[in-house]
């Protein structure tokens, strides 16, 4: 079925923040590295790729295949679409990714100081030996695979789903009514016990409680130990690549007693290793703040009355 409907934990996770990497390649191979370096070899890996391959994109897949060095590369062309070359091993060899240097072509140096046509080729230098995959090539027979168009549309409502299946779990099992979200009793945390950090855009330090509250966050360790002078809150000054535990609403913030009030299904056991929150550009899905039964009056945070020019 559908990646909503069986979720698991991951083994290994790191929240990146945002639905395209367009903004942070760098960021986003520095997650694929710290990802894959816990993977054991025990049992075989297969990597799902993007489907940007266009542009930078398909930079960043050569980047990816130099990183990963696969055994076998699976690509599958689109019908009436002849952009992209055969991800070939000479060809990811020879090609420039992003951020890796390709093999350089044989280069030209003359030899001695006359005229003649004295020509040697030198190979250039410190380069690895060309990757050793085998590339598996799908070719369609059939109008309109593999076009993009309405991707993104099903990718939001798919992503909707996954969210809204994982704040599934912090239901009862019991087949009856779904509990609204302001009837869940939340975790209380305290402003000093986890650092923040808003992912994709810089957000005054003044304004951070504004931008957390009412926010999905991804519930994350980082190695350091959070020294906090005062009674927080405690902000990172840069995004850290580092374990995600899971996930959770920040329902509320509590100023007076300087709490954080979280809805989380993770298990308590592993939200004791939970120091750090980060904010990324993922919305809670519309229907859980326009569907909450029992709220009289204007539904907090929505508004319908907004100007259109900002």
């Amino acid at each position: 079925g559908p990646p909503f409907t069986h979720q698991q934990m991951p083994r290994k996770m790191v929240y990146y923040g945002q639905t395209s990497c367009e903004q942070d390649t760098e960021r986003y191979l520095d997650v694929v590295k710290y990802v894959f370096s816990s993977y054991k070899k025990e049992v075989p890996l297969v990597i799902n790729t993007m489907g940007w391959v266009k542009g930078e994109g398909l930079l960043l897949l050569i980047d990816t295949i130099r990183l990963l060095s696969p055994s076998h590369v699976v690509q599958m062309d689109v019908y009436d679409w002849k952009a992209m070359a055969p991800l070939t091993p000479e060809y990811v060899h020879l090609t420039p990714g992003l951020y890796t240097k390709g093999k350089q072509q044989a280069k030209c140096k003359q030899m001695g100081m006359s005229g003649a046509e004295n020509w040697k080729s030198s190979e250039g230098e410190g380069d690895a030996s060309a990757p050793e995959y085998k590339l598996l090539y799908v070719h369609p027979e059939f109008p309109r695979a593999g076009v993009a168009g309405e991707a993104r549309v099903h990718s939001s409502i798919l992503r909707d789903m996954s969210i809204l299946g994982y704040l599934g779990q912090l239901q009862s099992p019991d087949i009856g009514a779904v509990l609204p979200l302001h009837s869940l009793v939340p975790y209380q945390v305290p402003f000093s016990a986890v650092a923040l950090r808003v992912i994709h855009t810089d957000v005054a330090p003044t304004n951070i409680m504004y931008a957390v509250n009412a926010s999905w966050v991804g519930l994350c360790r980082i190695p350091d130990e959070i020294r906090c002078q005062t009674d927080g809150p405690v902000l990172l000054t840069q995004t850290p690549v580092c374990d995600c535990l899971g996930f959770g609403i920040v329902r509320g913030v509590e100023m007076e007693k300087k709490l954080y009030h979280i809805l989380t299904p993770v298990p308590p056991e592993n939200l004791r290793l939970v120091n750090c929150l980060l904010l990324g550009n993922i919305a809670i899905p519309n229907c859980v703040l326009v569907g909450q039964q029992g709220v009289e009056g204007e539904i907090p945070y929505v508004t319908s009355d907004y100007n259109y020019s900002i």
